[in-house]
């Protein structure tokens, strides 16, 4: 297809046409700020080629549905920095292998299904209900449910796993009760087995010491350091923000306190130490490898005993005995009705969304609607089989639809825009699940697509703390936003901690030896693709963040905001516009060939335009992009 500066017709499917929607400022949905303070500019798109949205990407931008919108980064409230991950290198944590377990160990029918969160409050509920933890039923999954045959290291592994499960359980309930801040995103608890070599170096009394963890050290630091960065946002209850302060000890303790129940029925002996949480054998006759038989309970109170305050609901006592199968469908992005009647029941459950504003017509805008023109797989090992485009994974449970993961699939990284999930199987964590489930994908299309190297995770905002989950995909690296270089995480944490906008190249740029940042007028450039040699590759998790698109925002031409003196990220390719492709009445002009047939006025308004548009997307998109004035 010809891109030159005569006038022609085109087939808009085969190219990418948008329409500038400008500066847009509105609401934050990160920071709840009352005015409106996130900033960003926004492009219509009636259709976008896949290669030039992956260079959109690289430019720091996403989509809406048709909507493709950028941080102004300098001026929004909540910078949002591009964060991917190369998918080959990616290293699992402990939490995330729990989590695949877990949800293995649920189809093969090993796992007590007796979940914490089925809790049914009665009307004189404490308010203090970290402190009433212990009337939970607190089950494990049992050395008796696993297979005779089972190995050691796999009943030590699910022991482990359930003491994380429940500790987790008790943290988010004083999360909810306001014992701990409500709007930070803490730690996952990782139970650790202890050596008998390292029991004989403790001190006396510690022979019968079978699991430890950390995680009230891991909480304190977490809680401190949302503290420093959201000092005016953490909401605290009366309780714990002006009576406690939540040292490593004091949280071991309240978890101790709460872990009572599980005490009572598990036989092992909690205790708090010195801001560990430690698991004793209740008597000496465990194993010398420190297994430990673990029952499940269902306790409720006595005829005519108090009510307590909490009580549970019934499941069976038996694990499921038949093996479940999951199956996981990738297909093209359409309107399924199977598809939104989950996706309305988990807006309602999970994001408090009224009924009557969870609509058909938001959710095709949101989630189905979609500029990219789809490209056929071919045998060449430039596409993979399935194809390049936007697509729907469906995650089915013995053909029950759990969840769906809202994707696209580019050149040279799967991107992940948003996942809804059924919460009746919110014990499984499907959103961390199926961000494993979408990095092994790039791992294995790579056969068939060399040019597949990353997955995207969408926007990380390190100044909205349920944000840094994404980083715990690990290694990431964060887009700079002044000379869109990618810069490893560890190297960018520094100066997102000092300050919300930072220029991440900056640093890494000293790092490598030089004395001072060089000219940025002199050394920005586009990112160069070379698919053989990419160095790095996104509740959800990931891609909540186009969640947060307000498109009633109002549109805005002011350029006197006072942080626009000096140099910033869209400033720096503020070029000649003359070989702009501009789309006007069915044809294709470069701005050089229309200039002659504008009157003054008309070409004063349009440059300033065109300038602004080069700006944000960049020289060598401006030339390929159809700029559509109608």
């Amino acid at each position: 297809m010809r891109r030159d500066g005569s006038s022609s017709s085109r087939n808009s499917r085969e190219e990418s046409v948008v329409v500038d929607c400008k500066r847009h400022k509105s609401s934050c949905g990160y920071c709840k700020s009352s005015g409106r303070t996130s900033t960003s500019h926004g492009l219509w798109a009636h259709s976008v080629t896949v290669y030039d949205y992956q260079d959109l990407l690289d430019r720091g931008w996403r989509r809406s549905g048709s909507f493709l919108y950028k941080p102004e980064m300098e001026r929004t409230c909540c910078p949002a920095y591009t964060i991917r991950l190369k998918a080959g290198d990616f290293v699992h944590s402990k939490e995330q292998l729990r989590v695949s377990r877990r949800l293995q160990r649920f189809l093969d029918g090993t796992l007590d299904i007796k979940k914490p969160d089925e809790l049914i409050e009665e009307p004189n509920t404490s308010k203090d209900a970290c402190n009433h933890a212990d009337n939970e039923v607190l089950s494990l999954s049992t050395k008796d449910s696993l297979s005779n045959n089972s190995e050691k290291k796999n009943e030590a592994e699910q022991i482990t796993d359930d003491l994380s499960d429940q500790i987790d359980n008790v943290v988010r309930i004083c999360m909810k009760s306001g014992e701990f801040p409500s709007d930070i995103h803490l730690p996952k608890a990782s139970v650790k087995k202890v050596l008998q070599a390292k029991r004989k170096l403790l001190v006396e009394g510690s022979e019968n010491l079978l699991y430890s963890t950390n995680i009230a050290f891991q909480i304190a630091a977490t809680i401190r350091r949302g503290q420093s960065c959201d000092n005016n946002q953490l909401r605290l209850s009366r309780h714990s923000a002006e009576e406690n302060e939540l040292t490593p000890k004091v949280i071991a303790e309240k978890l101790e306190s709460s872990l009572s129940q599980l005490a009572e029925t598990s036989g092992l002996l909690i205790r708090a130490c010195n801001g560990h949480i430690n698991f004793y054998s209740a008597s000496k006759q465990s194993s010398s490898d420190g297994s430990v038989q673990v029952q499940t309970v269902s306790k409720e109170p006595a005829a005519g005993s108090p009510s307590k305050r909490c009580c549970f609901k019934k499941s069976s006592e038996q694990p499921l005995a038949k093996k479940g199968r999951l199956e996981i469908r990738l297909k093209r992005s359409s309107f399924d009705p199977e598809e939104f009647a989950l996706y309305k029941k988990y807006q309602i459950k999970v994001h408090d969304d009224a009924p009557d504003h969870v609509s058909e017509i938001s959710y095709r805008r949101f989630l189905v609607d979609t500029p990219l023109v789809f490209v056929p797989p071919t045998n060449d090992g430039s596409v993979p089989p399935c194809g390049f485009g936007s697509f729907h994974q469906q995650y089915v449970i013995d053909g029950r639809l759990v969840a769906v993961g809202v994707i696209d699939i580019l050149p040279r990284c799967l991107s992940s825009k948003y996942l809804f999930w059924d919460p009746d199987f919110a014990f499984l964590s499907l959103g961390k699940y199926s961000a494993l489930q979408e990095i092994g994908w790039v791992t294995e299309n790579q056969n068939y697509c060399p040019s597949l190297q990353y997955y995207y995770l969408g926007y990380y905002i390190h100044s909205c703390s349920k944000m840094r989950y994404k980083a715990a995909y690990h290694p990431s690296e964060l887009l700079c936003p002044l000379r869109y270089q990618w810069i490893p995480f560890d190297i960018a944490r520094p100066l997102l901690d000092k300050k919300r906008y930072a220029v991440l190249s900056d640093f890494a740029i000293l790092q490598n030896g030089e004395s001072s940042p060089p000219d940025v007028s002199d050394n920005v450039k586009e990112v160069q693709h070379d698919d053989g040699i990419h160095q790095d590759s996104n509740d959800s998790f990931m891609g909540e963040d186009e969640e947060m698109i307000d498109h009633e925002s109002e549109s805005s031409d002011d350029e006197s905001d006072p942080e626009s003196s000096g140099l910033t990220s869209v400033d720096i390719e503020d070029g000649d516009i003359s070989n702009i492709l501009i789309g006007l009445k069915g044809s294709h002009f470069r701005y050089k060939d229309l200039q002659p047939a504008l009157g003054p006025s008309e070409r004063i308004y349009l440059e300033s335009q065109l300038h602004r548009y080069m700006r944000v997307v960049g020289a060598a998109l401006s030339e390929r992009v159809v700029y559509s004035l109608g």
